[in-house]
């Protein structure tokens, strides 16, 4: 299978965030991305860096101020104080109820709980030139499928379903499975279809279409009432205005077992060919893996050989964007798993 990946990804490397209360070594870290780019090797996968500039589509699926404020974010970081460059940035306030988000605040800390729907982000100095890797890898994942690719593999990082229309949170900063969706949209495709099984709820990508026709979005995830990130991903969410049917929340308990899973599975690929999608975009989320250090699913190893499988039977030209999943050692086999499943 064709995958794409970046060099660029190594440059967001931010050492702690905040989980559970406590200051923490970053779960989402340049090994993820290393240990799933020596199994594809290992498989006998291509890589190569992305091709397209996906600018383009950016502004397409985030804010235009939101965008601004990300690409200068460090630099604005560092203006205040050049000590800065060792100290990594956290938002401590954040515009939530009755308070106005229409005004860009002049404070830099202000700003970023402004565009951050977390404190679990962290900034770093290479961070937006990992994020735009990474969003260039999904458009040329697109640009790809249009040119008659069965499949493609973003081995990127850092994620990117949390982000939102102009917000950043879980790890990620832009939307890599929306700018995948809206290329594809862009070069002919009447319907897309966005398929995220990560165990986290992708609340970015269902805020960027909610209200929008050509493209569903299906998500099997943690029930939202114990699970990140809480606020959205509930089963009675089903897309607003045009977009109204056309989101679809599949929850489950925490520890739902793998019949379980695979029977959501099944519903959402059900949604999936009655939309009549073009091409299929999965956000692979790799935290359904009963290994995983901060998810609680049941999935093995050759469970997700079988999702792949199942994934070829839509029949769909499919790009894989790579979300979650924190058993880092374990996440590259089972990203080949995957893969491997659909090649089957």
């Amino acid at each position: 299978m064709l995958c794409f990946h970046t060099s660029e990804q190594a440059l967001h490397a931010p050492e702690s965030e905040f989980f559970r209360g406590q200051r923490v070594p970053c779960f989402e870290n340049p090994s993820r991305a290393r240990f799933v780019e020596d199994a594809l090797r290992a498989a006998g996968h291509p890589l190569r860096p992305p091709g397209v500039d996906s600018r383009a589509v950016l502004s397409q699926v985030h804010a235009p101020r939101y965008l601004d404020f990300l690409r200068t974010a460090w630099a604005q970081w560092l203006a205040l104080d050049g000590a800065n460059a060792a100290v990594q940035p956290f938002p401590s306030v954040w515009p939530v109820r009755t308070l106005r988000s229409d005004v860009e605040p002049a404070n830099f800390i202000a700003r970023l709980g402004l565009y951050s729907m977390d404190n679990g982000s962290p900034l770093a100095a290479g961070t937006w030139a990992a994020a735009k890797a990474a969003a260039d890898a999904a458009a040329s994942a697109a640009q790809a499928l249009q040119a008659g690719e069965r499949a493609a593999f973003c081995a990127t990082r850092p994620p990117g379903h949390h982000a939102g229309p102009d917000f950043m949170g879980g790890y990620c900063f832009i939307n890599n499975a929306a700018v995948c969706a809206q290329a594809l949209r862009h070069g002919g495709a009447a319907r897309v279809a966005v398929l995220d099984v990560d165990y986290h709820h992708g609340n970015g990508t269902q805020a960027i279409f909610y209200d929008r026709a050509d493209v569903l979005f299906c998500s099997i995830h943690g029930d939202p009432r114990t699970e990140y990130p809480f606020y959205l991903g509930h089963a009675d969410e089903t897309g607003a205005a045009a977009g109204q049917g056309f989101n679809l929340n599949l929850p489950l308990p925490a520890r739902a077992g793998v019949a379980d899973w695979f029977a959501a599975l099944e519903q959402a690929l059900a949604r999936i060919a009655r939309h009549g999608a073009d091409a299929l975009v999965v956000s692979l989320g790799l935290d359904t893996f009963a290994g995983d250090p901060i998810s609680t699913f049941q999935l093995q190893t050759p469970d997700f050989t079988r999702l792949g499988q199942r994934l070829a039977r839509a029949g769909l030209p499919t790009a894989f964007i790579l979300e979650g999943g924190y058993a880092a050692a374990e996440l590259g086999c089972n990203a080949a798993a995957v893969l491997a499943g659909f090649e089957l």
